[in-house]
């Protein structure tokens, strides 16, 4: 059983799973006891063959995370962490397959914003506001803003936010391409429930083979990229599943297929 959380909620509803930044008095931001009980979520999550969605958000409605706590980050880490920060090579999420929708309820600044962004999709509020304020810090978006916002967007619009730390209305970051769908006419948990709805009509073993290779072959060459496709672990275990025939099956039966994830 999974030890209790302080500054996170997580739950479990059905085939979803539910996690939540739970710091609103900061607006949600992250230090490192925040950051240790995500991934102790996202490990769960991971492991667990019975949820095949989750919706990540911020608790209250003025944030989702306003990224980084900066008051911890003076008064708790000392200066040889804060000059030479460790990062791992591999976010968890970059080894999660399951797919992962980001619920913006307010801000998605800095870290905020890069939690985001390791996410599959993105709604927002109407009244969602995104940026990279950094550099008026004097700081890095070092934890993937500065790697992922270039590959997710056109560059110059990407720079645009990098170099400036300009926020963006939801409005804005829609045209952008950075989120899905903005929610104007209904709560943005909605909105994301109603995506989750839409993937959990699909074969779960077939959506993680999808996002498995798209995440492994985004920046291989194509021909490459084809010849390493059945060696992906989602791959094969859609190849090998009863949901591979499941899938056919029930098209020429005319009914909805019933699938298991196995």
């Amino acid at each position: 059983m999974t030890p209790p959380f302080e500054h996170i909620l997580y739950e479990k509803k059905g085939r979803i799973a539910y996690v939540t930044v739970n710091r609103p008095q900061v607006m949600n931001a992250l230090h490192p006891p925040a950051h240790a009980e995500l991934t102790r979520a996202w490990d769960d999550f991971i492991a667990d063959d019975q949820v095949w969605v989750a919706i990540l958000t911020g608790a209250g409605e003025r944030a989702f995370s306003a990224g980084t706590d900066l008051k911890y980050r003076v008064e708790q880490t000392d200066d040889d962490q804060l000059r030479n920060p460790v990062h791992s090579p591999v976010h968890i999420l970059d080894r999660c397959y399951k797919p992962i929708i980001a619920a913006v309820n307010g801000y998605a600044i800095g870290g905020g914003l890069e939690l985001a962004l390791h996410c599959d999709l993105i709604v927002a509020a109407a009244s969602a506001r995104f940026g990279f304020p950094e550099v008026r810090r004097g700081l890095l978006a070092d934890a993937g803003g500065v790697l992922k916002l270039p590959r997710r967007i056109p560059y110059h619009l990407a720079m645009g936010m990098l170099l400036t730390g300009k926020l963006f209305s939801a409005r804005e970051a829609l045209a952008m391409g950075l989120v899905n769908e903005v929610a104007d006419d209904e709560p943005v948990m909605a909105t994301a429930e109603r995506w989750a709805a839409e993937i959990l009509e699909c074969g779960p073993l077939a959506v993680q083979a999808a996002k498995q290779v798209a995440l492994h072959t985004i920046e291989t060459p194509l021909s490459q990229a084809q010849c390493q496709l059945e060696d992906l672990t989602a791959v094969r275990r859609l190849r090998l599943s009863e949901d591979y025939a499941e899938g056919p099956q029930a098209f020429a039966e005319k009914r909805k297929p019933q699938w298991k994830g196995r």
